[in-house]
């Protein structure tokens, strides 16, 4: 350790030669907001130097822009429908060098074994991989999940130091009413100087101060930006964020501003797979907030310096002497394309490509737990389960609200159509809904109708259906709907679109379904 720390202040200093220097690049300063011409010098993985330097090795920038690597300060892995290893390869070379997830979905349907799989399979990567722990499991007692996590069944997690705390506490109205298993969940987290971190959409006045009382510091669910200031004002730090389902970028775009930036970082929360592949990761938000009129410094500053200062990464996020040599070389900073990507001084993706060599010395093969890859246990579906009686007046329908996670009820006159399940009426946008057990084989079943899906033909299955994950089919007649269903159900979990009687596309996501 001291041998090290010596050759790093001896090259620092200039009195040997750096390692590597990277020359001649446009520097982002996270800390003044401003672009610097300098060299980079890099010894034993840190940067040791910005200025003028010689290296062993050099690589001329020619005036490229250098930027910290990105970090998402809030993540469930498991949404991108690909085990750890593929979402780095994926991820790494758009520049995500860090990600802090929350192995809430896994841990609905495995309990303590989905957090250790994740934490297993996640070791080692070149992606760093830390963890909040999740707080709502279940979510809510109106379904049920494969588990339930109290604060007990948490508590030796922490041990770990790429644990840094709770993750969202999704349960705002118990947390201001200071429910005994919430507070023993939060004894657990901030009694070890651990943080908590928020879930609480439209949560304002004196409920909002009970909640961050209660020590909660984030919150990733703001849609308005005047909701997004009353929360900063009361101390809260904003995770932005801009993923698949959800998406809060443009209405939250006034952060990126004087005097909000300074505690705002960038997150995606839930990302599919075609989405990172098609878009990218954090640096798709930083290209997208450049668009709307971002300035490029501060969505830099939002998208890596800030989520590592929220969450104690003191040696990431900035390019200055001490930290981790862990830099993203991007193309200009109005089109964000990344070209390079350095982990701890090591170029390890060039051109939207790992290089060769990367993945292979550092993947490790861990068996699954019988509970990860076994956790679907439902009897065949058929279609007497999805009878509904007639009604006589008006039937509620659960309507989704595009980009956001809310849903808002809506009644209408019952319909009957020929070809078409009674109560649907794909003209006004209604389909039949129904969730089944997965977990424990109960045989409980909901049934329902879903407005503003726009489906107007067959039926879709999916088990990634949050937070429970329980199998949930959406429809406009029963045939399809159950054909659908026990095409997943088959699959051992993940999504199937069937019509006509006729299955037209399946995916099988065998681990935790």
């Amino acid at each position: 350790m001291d041998k090290k720390l010596s050759e790093r202040i001896l090259a620092s200093a200039g009195t040997k030669k750096a390692s590597l220097v990277l020359k001649h690049g446009t520097v982002v300063n996270v800390f003044t907001a401003a672009l610097e011409q300098a060299d980079i010098a890099v010894e034993d993985g840190y940067i040791v130097g910005v200025g003028d330097y010689e290296g062993v090795t050099e690589v001329d920038l020619k005036g490229a822009v250098v930027c910290p690597g990105l970090i998402d300060g809030h993540i469930h892995l498991e949404s991108s429908m690909v085990a750890p290893g593929e979402f780095e390869r994926t991820v790494i070379p758009h520049g995500t060098q860090a990600v802090i997830t929350d192995p809430h979905e896994i841990a609905n349907v495995a309990g303590v074994e989905g957090i250790r799989f994740m934490m297993e399979r996640t070791a080692g990567l070149t992606l760093d991989v830390f963890f909040m722990l999740p707080s709502c499991v279940p979510a809510t007692g109106l379904d049920e999940s494969g588990a339930v996590l109290p604060a007990d069944k948490l508590e030796p997690f922490y041990k770990d130091e790429r644990v840094l705390g709770l993750a969202e506490l999704m349960n705002s109205y118990g947390t201001t009413r200071a429910d005994q298993g919430i507070l023993d969940k939060l004894e657990g987290a901030l009694g070890k100087n651990k943080l908590v971190d928020g879930h609480a959409p439209g949560l304002t006045g004196r409920e909002l101060n009970a909640y961050v009382t209660a020590g909660v510091k984030s919150d990733h669910e703001c849609s308005t930006a005047s909701e997004a200031i009353e929360k900063l004002s009361r101390g809260q730090w904003i995770m932005i964020r801009e993923g698949t389902a959800a998406r809060n970028l443009e209405a939250l775009m006034p952060l990126f501003q004087e005097p909000y930036y300074h505690r705002c970082m960038l997150v995606t929360d839930d990302k599919h797979p075609g989405d990172l592949l098609r878009l990218g990761h954090i640096d798709y938000i930083i290209r997208k907030a450049i668009s709307l009129g971002a300035d490029p410094v501060h969505a830099v500053i939002m998208g890596s310096c800030n989520a590592a200062q929220y969450f104690g990464l003191k040696d990431r996020g900035a390019i200055a002497p001490g930290y981790q040599a862990n830099l993203i070389v991007v193309s200009d900073l109005e089109n964000f394309r990344v070209e390079q990507v350095y982990k701890n001084g090591r170029l390890v993706a060039e051109n939207g490509t790992m290089k060769e060599g990367v993945l292979a010395a550092e993947r490790k093969n861990i068996e699954t737990p019988v509970r990860v890859g076994d956790s679907f246990h439902l009897k065949e579906l058929t279609p007497e389960q999805l009878y509904i009686e007639k009604k006589s007046g008006q039937v509620r329908v659960l309507c989704l609200t595009p980009g956001e996670l809310t849903t808002t009820e809506r009644l209408v006159p019952w319909t009957e159509k020929e070809g078409y399940a009674p109560g649907v009426d794909v003209d006004r946008d209604i389909v039949k809904m129904a969730v089944f057990e997965r977990h424990h084989d109960t045989g409980h079943i909901g049934l329902g109708f879903l407005g503003g899906y726009g489906l107007k033909h067959g039926a879709v299955a999916t088990s990634i259906a949050h937070d429970s994950h329980n199998l949930i089919v959406a429809g406009t007649n029963d045939a399809d709907m159950i054909l659908a269903g026990n095409t997943v159900r088959k699959n051992r979990g993940g999504l199937a679109i069937a019509a006509d009687g006729k299955v037209l596309g399946e995916l099988a996501l065998p681990i935790a379904g």
